[in-house]
């Protein structure tokens, strides 16, 4: 195998600064990426890009919210730029939850920025990138979800953000599979600013008092792997031996791997609506006692 199967690639890591995206950011320039570093504090972005470089990978930061329609496009004209196109987008971004938020009593403005941070960074991004990569025919997008759709964590903005990038990314990947474009989601599991401290902690074991997290669920959110242990699996989906998988949902949590299976229906009652009235909710009931 090549020791440098990412040589000559341009990436793209937003929210690449610290956390599961610092780590990636690192990752890819270790196998030859070349990276623009995106971040919101333009220290952070820039300590990362100086310890890429000083280890003799090739990386320039750019700060700002790529939720901004502006800063997404310079992020990929940065990348033409200095790495001659962009071959990977990674989406790493994002925010928590006010501590003990709910629909009881998250506001507003609270929900619509955690909307924003999440799928709005990713649609900003996607959208810039996307004409890029089909107008070469190749590209991989990585985006990044959490367990916390399904809802088990509680909050708002947060699960319901995450869900969107699932629906976002699945449809991305339907629609530019045909111009060689990929595009894929990791639900990670790793320690991180947003995983730490006494809030978190707070939370979690709220979440397992109220019976919404098992002990095990429970133990596993306290004791997450550092990101480094999550890298590996954007990388990989970044690379060329994913170049069949695409539309797909993984996990990747410490030695943990895994996939969501693509939802599908199954059958309760069929009736052709041609000869025959709508179900009453009687009949529904008793198909769903």
């Amino acid at each position: 195998m090549n020791e440098k199967p990412l040589a000559g690639f341009g990436t793209v890591v937003v929210g690449g600064s610290r956390g599961i995206g610092g780590a990636v950011s690192a990752l890819l320039a270790d196998l030859g990426a070349g990276v623009v570093v995106n971040g919101r504090d333009a220290t952070a972005a820039e300590v990362t890009v100086a310890t890429i470089n000083n280890a003799g990978g090739r990386a320039v930061a750019h700060a700002g919210s790529a939720a901004d329609e502006a800063v997404a496009e310079d992020l990929i004209t940065l990348c033409e730029k200095e790495f001659g196109a962009v071959d990977a987008l990674v989406n790493c971004a994002g925010a928590p939850e006010p501590p003990g938020s709910s629909i009881l009593r998250v506001t507003p403005a609270e929900f619509r920025d955690l909307i924003d941070v999440h799928l709005g960074t990713v649609f900003a991004t996607c959208r810039a990138a996307a004409p890029k990569m089909v107008a070469r025919g190749r590209g991989a997008i990585v985006n990044t979800s959490s367990f916390a759709f399904l809802g088990d964590y509680g909050g708002t903005g947060y699960p319901a953000g995450k869900g969107a990038v699932n629906g976002l990314t699945m449809a991305i990947a339907a629609e530019l599979a045909e111009h060689g474009v990929r595009a894929n989601v990791v639900c990670p599991g790793a320690k991180t600013r947003l995983s730490s401290g006494t809030d978190y902690e707070e939370q979690i074991a709220s979440l397992q008092r109220r019976g919404m997290l098992d002990e095990v669920s429970a133990q596993g959110a306290l004791d997450a792997p550092a990101p480094e242990y999550v890298a590996a699996m954007y990388a990989y989906l970044v690379s060329d031996l994913a170049s069949k998988i695409t539309g797909q949902i993984f996990i990747a949590a410490g030695g943990f791997v895994g996939r969501f299976d693509r939802p599908s229906p199954s059958l309760i009652g069929y009736r052709d609506h041609h000869g025959s009235p709508p179900w009453s909710i009687d009949e529904i009931a008793a198909m769903l006692a």
